[in-house]
């Protein structure tokens, strides 16, 4: 499984430390139980979908299926906000260019 530690981990500590100021967080809590919950064991992280969002983006412009073509970056874009958001803006602009 591939798991982006390093944000679990931040999250993590920011749970801790709103735990310790009486306010822990519900919808932190959730978030971090709903991705431990849905990880998938050939789970791409975010350095991996960022490194191949360029071809995915291309795909779409060409009118081909990326989401079957590229299944674990689609995976990915649906779960992480983040990358969704890269991917959106960078779709936008080069649409934008042509």
């Amino acid at each position: 499984m591939k798991w982006n530690w390093r944000a679990f981990k931040e999250s993590l500590r920011r749970g801790i430390s709103m735990r310790r100021r009486n306010r822990l967080d519900p919808d932190l809590l959730k978030q971090m139980a709903r991705g431990i919950m849905t990880a998938r064991p050939d789970e791409i992280g975010c350095d991996e979908c960022f490194e191949q969002v360029d071809d995915f983006v291309d795909r779409v412009l060409g009118g081909k299926n990326a989401a079957a073509a590229m299944p674990l970056v689609q995976d990915h874009l649906n779960r992480c906000h983040d990358c969704r958001e890269e991917y959106e803006a960078l779709l936008a602009a080069l649409r934008a260019a042509t």
